[in-house]
Formats: C-alpha cells, sequence, structure tokens
C-alpha cells in the first residue's frame, strides 16, 4: 500500500510525499501540463517551480517534453528533488515499440531517467498494453524510470496486468473530481496497493461553481479550487492540477493551512453524477 509521509502542516512549497507500493515517494500535489503548448510550458513550469511545485506530469502526446524538460534544465534544483512523470502514447504500444518511445521522451525531457512512466491509455481494442507492461518492466530493471505505472485503467485492465505475476503498478492515474468519483477504479487500486493520481482534478473548472463547493470556500475564506484540491488530498489522492495563470499555480499548492470537515467531505462527495468530461477508457484506441 502506499501511505502518506509523516509531517507536519506544509506550507506552500512544502508538499507531503506519499509512499508509492515499490518505496518510492511522490509529492502528493503536482503540477500537470496537458493542454500547454510547446513554446510556453517551458514558462509556466518554471513559474511551478519558483512555487514550490516539485512534481512535473507531461506525455508524449502533449508535445511539451521539450519545453518540460528546458524548464528543469533552467531551474537549478537538483535532479534527485524533482519527481518527473512522462506518458507512453497508445501508437507506441507494443513490445517492439516501447523501448524507443521512451528513448525519445528522455531524449526530449533531457534526462537519464524519469520517476514515473504511464502507459496512458489502455486502447483494449489493440490489446498491446501487456506487452507494453512487459517492456515497462525491463525499464524499470534497467534503472530509467523508478517507478511504472498506468493511467485511465479500469479494474479489468488492472487485473490483466497485476494477472501478468511481475511488478504490480505503483499508480493509476484516472480522471477524478467531484462530479465523477470512479468507486469502483479506486477501490480496485486500493486493493492492489496502486495509488491513486486524478487528473482534471478540478474538471476543468466545470465544478468549482457548485454551491455546495462555493458555500465551503467561502466559509474557510478559500478558493473553490482549493476546497476541491483539499477534499483530494484529505482522501490520499495525488493530483496534478494544470494552470498558466502565476496566481493560481500557486494557489493551487497552498492547501495544508486548513481542513475539510467530515461533514464537508460528505457533501462533496454527493457530487459524483459520472459527469465524465474526457473520453471512457474503452473508446480511446
Amino acid at each position: 500500500m502506499f501511505t502518506t509521509s509523516p509531517q507536519g502542516t506544509p506550507s506552500t512549497g512544502d508538499v507531503p510525499s506519499l509512499t508509492l507500493n515499490n518505496g518510492v515517494q511522490i509529492p502528493q500535489v503536482g503540477f500537470g501540463v496537458f493542454q500547454v503548448p510547446n513554446e510556453e510550458t517551458e514558462a509556466a513550469v518554471s513559474q511551478a517551480l519558483e512555487a514550490g511545485y516539485r512534481s512535473i506530469d507531461t506525455a508524449a502526446i502533449y508535445g511539451n517534453e521539450e519545453g518540460t524538460g528546458r524548464a528543469i534544465a533552467a531551474s537549478g534544483i537538483p535532479r534527485e528533488e524533482l519527481f518527473i512523470t512522462t506518458k507512453l502514447w497508445n501508437s507506441d504500444q507494443g513490445a517492439g515499440t516501447t523501448q524507443g518511445a521512451f528513448a525519445a521522451s528522455l531524449e526530449k525531457l533531457g534526462l537519464d531517467h524519469v520517476d514515473l512512466y504511464l502507459i496512458h491509455w489502455p486502447a483494449p481494442a489493440n490489446d498491446r498494453y501487456l506487452d507494453s507492461w512487459t517492456a515497462f518492466e525491463e525499464l524499470y530493471a534497467a534503472g530509467g524510470t523508478r517507478a511504472i505505472g498506468v493511467s485511465n485503467f479500469l479494474p479489468e485492465h488492472l487485473e490483466r496486468v497485476i494477472g501478468l505475476g511481475g511488478t504490480v503498478p505503483a499508480v493509476n492515474q484516472i480522471e477524478l473530481h467531484p462530479a465523477l468519483q470512479q468507486h469502483p477504479t479506486v477501490a480496485a487500486n486500493t486493493a492492489a496497493g496502486i495509488a491513486t493520481e486524478a487528473w482534471s482534478p478540478l474538471a476543468q473548472g466545470a465544478t468549482l461553481s457548485n454551491p455546495v463547493i462555493t458555500g465551503i470556500a467561502d466559509r474557510l475564506g478559500r478558493t473553490p479550487a482549493q476546497v476541491v484540491l483539499r477534499w483530494h488530498v484529505q482522501q490520499g489522492r495525488i493530483v496534478i492540477p494544470k494552470s498558466v495563470t502565476p496566481a493560481r499555480i500557486t494557489q493551487n499548492l497552498d492547501l495544508f493551512g486548513f481542513e475539510l470537515t467530515t461533514a464537508d467531505l460528505s457533501a462533496i462527495d454527493a457530487l459524483d453524477d459520472n459527469g465524465r468530461i474526457g473520453p471512457h477508457p474503452t473508446d480511446v484506441n
């Protein structure tokens, strides 16, 4: 299982870590760069690193690994203090193509290893994710990545990967926010000792005007985004909010000077209405 590191109440830039099932620690709050153009990524990631983020999440298909890498190189932050995630795209899945795609990502990032490498989607119609997982295990054994995991995998996909009898994924990164809480997948993750990481944790802003969330935010003197991100954090999830606005980048990390009550958590839990904003995992191939 993954566990929260024993720390006090961190301030901005002092984010608690979760320990993954292989002992590697990942910051609980990271910075995502989905839909950030490559030419804008260096500035956004640089702002995030300056604000105190140490976990950056990108992907081959985002087309901004180069911008991410430039920001990392320019930051002057020791590599061991950073946690960098990237992902294998669907067209590169397979026994003969995964290794090359990984090498290309490392080159674009300007790194000799990443901290987490994910299969971006199961792409079940192609049925190559098990071959890719075997290649991932080879990359992990060779030290190319400190942890391996999956993204957008449903329980039936996880079952097949775990059924190989080798490495259990460290992370399953899924769409998760108040309107889409994916309880069966989260339960499957938990049962297998896989950390749940929420992409689009703010539903691209779709839930931030909900009266339940705005009411809690008003009471606490916090932003609606901070309330939703705190809801994630208190339930033990990893989150990777995205913004290109400096003030919001900083606000989204400032989650550790307040707590939601049990009633607050329950009220947000009740907002689940299967409100998926991204594609269904079985449809992306």
